[in-house]
């Protein structure tokens, strides 16, 4: 099986936001195969890892298997909240653009696969 560095985005779409001084970041895969992939590649130290600049204190991850998606919730990284955070982001809006952007070694059959199932 052969593998292609490659972001996320090419099999997944993502959505984010605040939740108090808590940011969520929702991803849904573009297909069954895409899903079981991120399942296992997909994790909450890969994600600690990517935001860790910004200090979350913890990273949770929620399976959401009827909708192919995995919800991520970043404890703290908000620091206080949209209206308190000083940070240029106080929403976490761009944080599903940061996540869709990771690079995963991703299998070429998972990226060639178009068909929604």
């Amino acid at each position: 099986m052969s593998h292609i560095r490659a972001p996320i985005r090419l099999i997944a779409t993502a959505r984010s936001g605040d939740k108090g001084s808590h940011a969520n970041i929702g991803v849904i895969a573009s297909n069954r195969q895409a899903y079981e992939f991120l399942l296992l590649e997909l994790t909450e130290d890969k994600v600690s890892s990517l935001f860790s600049e910004l200090t979350p204190s913890s990273v949770l991850r929620y399976l959401l298997p009827n909708l192919m998606g995995i919800n991520f919730v970043l404890k703290d990284v908000l620091k206080g909240g949209a209206a308190a955070c000083l940070r240029v982001d106080s929403q976490g809006k761009t944080f599903g653009e940061a996540l869709l952007n990771m690079e995963l070694m991703i299998p070429e059959e998972v990226l060639i696969r178009g068909d929604g199932a």
